[in-house]
């Protein structure tokens, strides 16, 4: 029988997803001929699927974005308190489109790819809590598959 296809209306199937994307953008880093521009938009598609995770954690609509200010004020609105080293990471945003087409973007630096992947493991972390927190107050009602 083949399996079906995981629910994208599971918090933990876009955490899962976001954690893939963090360890692409960890580790892309020892392989030979990758743009470090390609690994920070691993590390902001890790925070924005994290940040996604948590909405639909907390039962809300986001829109197609990868405007993470964006992602960061629905949560907001719905309640949970957002760390500031969380609001950082919305700078990662300028990592969704620029920094993967040549020309568009200054090459990014070591320093910067450092930073994008902290940040993104910052967001991951704080999403993992907010859903497995609130998975486990009230599994039933989060994930509908």
């Amino acid at each position: 029988m083949k399996e079906r296809p995981p629910s994208p209306a599971n918090p933990q199937e876009w955490l899962r997803r976001a954690k893939s994307n963090l360890i692409q953008a960890r580790e892309g880093r020892h392989l030979p001929e990758v743009y470090l521009e390609d690994l920070c938009f691993q590390a902001q598609q890790a925070a924005e699927k994290a940040l996604k995770g948590v909405l639909i954690a907390l039962g809300i609509r986001f829109p197609y974005t990868h405007d993470l200010a964006d992602l960061l004020s629905l949560i907001e609105r719905a309640g949970p308190s957002i760390p500031e080293s969380v609001r950082d990471a919305a700078i990662l945003s300028g990592y969704a489109v620029e920094a993967r087409y040549p020309g568009l973007a200054e090459p990014i630096t070591d320093e910067e790819y450092e930073e994008a992947v902290a940040l993104a493991e910052i967001v991951v972390r704080w999403a993992e809590k907010i859903i497995i927190s609130g998975l486990s107050e009230n599994e039933e009602s989060l994930v509908k598959e």
